[in-house]
């Protein structure tokens, strides 16, 4: 056994002696361009954090306030958004004064599709402990439905260079009456500006 181990073993080391045929070689690196230690590229760099706490008013994009729909007109969304600014210390710019951000709003219909499951089951016999004997047995039962929801998108751009700053959605039921879906319409700007403004 130790003859048979032997014999494996010693071509393995003969063949580690071997010496390496590569030979490391290398090219020295040709000369930068003429003008490359002036040149600063800005874009090989992120952009600097921004400071949102310098942003004080706003105002509608455009001077245009958001478009309403038949669910809901443009006055609610308008007073449901200027109030969740409000109370995130935001506030409408005064007459001709350039504001500090510009906020756009848009409202529409979509539908969505919701699977849920339930496992409805019986047991069958004289009991399920003890000596005594019984069956259970249970059935998936996967209902579709589609519900109808509003979705609010809310878009701020910065007020001196127009660049967009933040954007922000989110959606509510869109039945029952008109108070709740007022009510509704409110939760989801709220909802909308929760990451507003970003840590």
């Amino acid at each position: 056994m130790k003859t048979q181990l032997s014999l494996i073993v010693l071509p393995l080391l003969v063949a580690c002696q071997s010496s390496n045929p590569y030979v490391a070689d290398s090219r020295p690196l040709p000369p930068a361009p003429a003008g490359v230690a002036e040149h600063f590229d800005r874009s090989a760099y992120p952009a600097a954090p921004r400071d949102y706490s310098r942003y004080r008013n706003w105002s509608w994009r455009n001077g245009q306030l958001p478009a309403g729909s038949a669910w809901a007109d443009s006055a609610l969304l308008a007073e449901a958004l200027s109030n969740s600014l409000d109370q995130r210390g935001l506030r409408p710019a005064q007459q001709n004064a350039s504001a500090d951000l510009q906020v756009s709003a848009d409202l529409r219909l979509e539908r969505r599709q919701y699977q849920v499951r339930d496992d409805y089951g019986s047991y069958y016999g004289n009991g399920p402990y003890g000596d005594r004997y019984g069956m259970y047995g249970s059935v998936p039962l996967t209902r579709n439905y589609e519900v109808e929801v509003a979705v609010v998108r809310i878009d701020m751009f910065d007020g001196r260079s127009g660049q967009p700053v933040w954007s922000g959605n989110a959606e509510a039921r869109s039945e029952g009456s008109q108070s709740e879906r007022a009510d509704a319409l409110r939760e989801a700007v709220n909802k909308a500006l929760g990451a507003f403004p970003p840590s």
